[in-house]
């Protein structure tokens, strides 16, 4: 391993951002914002469509720095709140780093109002001719929201509002959901074990367990808490939705409440259209694996408590990781597919920008946290040594690799748009896959297999599913005022058309959907992950066929491009064409060529 240190469970270090919240240092840093948004309120004056090029990039570059130090100081905030959930300091400081955000934001509106909305359209394409070419999609992008963009007026209530209105809600389910404890009642024989968690990530490794008592005591535990808070989850939920039909189409002027999200991911409702009937219609690729994991397990049918069962009997035959022996892993496959791949994910180790270790009061799941093209992304994990950790340890770490890859680019296009920000870290965990399974004996690669299967489910029809119902919750909940209990039905229907006769249900699992965050953070996120897995399943494809050497530039330039470039316009470059069934339908015929590849192990 060539890292400079090696990687011991632990927390992140914050201290290239800030030493801590309270110091001159950081006073003075949001002083240094408030000059910056004085100055350029100041130039004011010069929107007009007489405005020179000159004085538009000058304007653009600014905003672009204070956009980049507002992220850096919003960053810490968040990063420390995620740390600990608990702590009373750290949420206060989250509050009021928004409020600063949003008053500042408010007060640079004007220029982002001006392009959008009252610069004549011969002025706009001016402009955008006239910067360099990085800059112009970016541009052209802008101007689309021109017909869903308010007066400044407008524009400055709803970002005010935005921080005690549906971030603080968001704020609330968080801290209430990180602060959840769940017991659960484990048969052992004649006995029951009563085991209490205070972390819902340790709960839910319990749901991978090689012992059916603990997988279905584990979903009961998390059920039974989030049942008896459905009640405010439920509101909480209820008012996000309310607010975002409210906004975006009774205000802003939306078809529709996906359409928001299909607008910021610079992709045509058609497109996602097209993306989530394919998927529907080869839900029985699914079903087969589900029958065929059936008799795998030796049981008639399988029952949804123990969907994600490993396909071993012995509780040793599931490999544990030591935390530096799973970065050790994860480096060595990166390093095979090209040394840049070790390179920029060895950085984030060095320079300890990760937070691996399982603690109370620590947001659950997993995620990479972009804030600067000149500062490495930070990575937060719940490492407790399953291969699934790993797979979650390269999954992140793909998506930091992807932000470095594009970190030549500026602030504005440096984020890839969210139907590509999974192509780096899914291409990262099939790599990974790769490796695992050349280091096991052929007995044991239809295990592997069957993960690799679990995992397709998870992240290409589970989350298209997610959409589905969240397409039909906002009807339901702002045409027909539904209560709590409908959408919960809602969700237990999806359920049914999901799995159709392959997996039996309990009523239970109604409640799922209260526990998925993104449902109440970003709606509409998940169709992403399905685009991003289907996308990198035809990718690994080229990968595996092509000359590795025609395929690595044309794979990097997606990465490099960040959001630089339209999704359609990017992929067609590299002969991927997503607004066709066809494409779609290649990734469906993959995985169902490794379910009759399971099949023929067996």
């Amino acid at each position: 391993m060539n890292l400079l240190l090696r990687p011991k469970l632990g927390s992140w270090r914050l201290n290239d951002l800030f030493e801590e919240p309270k110091g001159n240092k950081f006073d003075e840093f949001l002083a240094s914002i408030a000059t910056r948004v004085e100055q350029v309120e100041n130039r004011r004056k010069e929107l007009s469509d007489e405005i020179s090029s000159s004085d538009f990039k000058s304007i653009l570059h600014s905003i672009e720095e204070i956009s980049e130090m507002i992220s850096i100081v919003g960053g810490y905030a968040h990063l420390s709140y995620a740390a600990n959930t608990s702590s009373n300091e750290f949420a206060a400081l989250v509050t009021k780093i928004g409020v600063f955000g949003s008053t500042l934001s408010n007060r640079l509106l004007f220029f982002d109002l001006w392009f959008k909305k009252e610069a004549s359209s011969d002025t706009a394409q001016r402009l955008i001719e006239s910067m360099p070419s990085i800059y112009r999609q970016y541009l052209t992008h802008q101007r689309l929201f021109a017909k869903y963009t308010l007066t400044e007026a407008e524009e400055k209530i709803i970002t005010t509002l935005g921080v005690t209105g549906t971030s603080a809600l968001i704020k609330i389910y968080d801290r209430m959901t990180s602060g959840f404890e769940f017991v659960a009642m484990i048969k052992r024989g004649k006995k029951m074990i009563k085991k209490k968690f205070t972390n819902k990530e340790k709960l839910l490794s319990l749901t991978r367990s090689t012992k059916p008592e603990e997988r279905k005591a584990a979903y009961e535990a998390l059920f039974r808490v989030y049942k008896a808070n459905s009640g405010v989850l439920g509101e909480i939920y209820q008012n996000c939705v309310i607010e975002w039909r409210d906004e975006n189409i009774g205000m802003r002027g939306h078809v529709s409440p996906i359409s928001v999200r299909n607008i910021h991911n610079d992709l045509d409702d058609s497109t996602v259209d097209t993306l989530l009937s394919v998927c529907r219609r080869n839900s029985k690729v699914f079903h087969e694996y589900f029958k065929q994991k059936a008799r795998m397990l030796g049981i008639k049918k399988l029952q949804r408590s123990h969907l994600y069962a490993p396909l071993t009997l012995k509780s040793t035959d599931q490999k544990k990781f030591a935390y530096p022996k799973a970065v050790d892993t994860v480096l060595e496959t990166f390093g095979r597919f090209h040394p840049t791949f070790r390179q920029y994910a060895e950085r984030v180790f060095n320079e300890k920008h990760v937070d691996s270790e399982i603690r109370k009061g620590k947001l659950g799941g997993a995620f990479c946290s972009s804030l600067s093209p000149k500062l490495s992304p930070y990575v937060l994990l719940n490492f407790d040594g399953k291969t699934r950790d790993v797979s979650t340890m390269a999954h992140e770490l793909g998506h930091a690799i992807h932000s470095i890859a594009s970190a030549d680019k500026p602030i504005l296009v440096w984020d890839a748009p969210l139907p590509l920000a999974e192509t780096a870290s899914v291409f990262a965990e099939m790599l990974l896959n790769e490796t695992l399974s050349k280091r096991i004996p052929l007995k044991e690669r239809k295990i592997l297999l069957a993960e690799q299967l679990d995992d397709m489910y998870a992240t290409i029809m589970r989350q298209a599913y997610f959409t589905l119902f969240e397409i039909d919750a906002h009807r339901i909940i702002a045409e027909e005022n539904a209560t709590i209990d409908k959408v919960s039905d809602l969700y237990f229907a999806n359920l049914v058309e999901q799995f159709g006769d392959s997996v039996s249900i309990t009523s239970d699992f109604r409640w799922e959907w209260l526990y998925i965050p993104h449902f109440y953070h970003s709606p509409f996120y998940c169709y992403a992950y399905s685009f991003g897995n289907l996308l990198v399943l035809s990718l690994y494809q080229q990968y595996r066929s092509e000359n590795k050497e025609t395929f690595y530039p044309k794979y990097f330039k997606i990465l490099a491009a960040g959001g630089s470039q339209k999704p359609e316009q990017l992929l067609m470059q590299s002969g991927v064409d997503i607004t066709k069934d066809e494409f779609w339908q290649q990734g469906f015929d993959l995985v169902a060529a490794k379910v009759q590849e399971l099949k023929n192990l067996d």
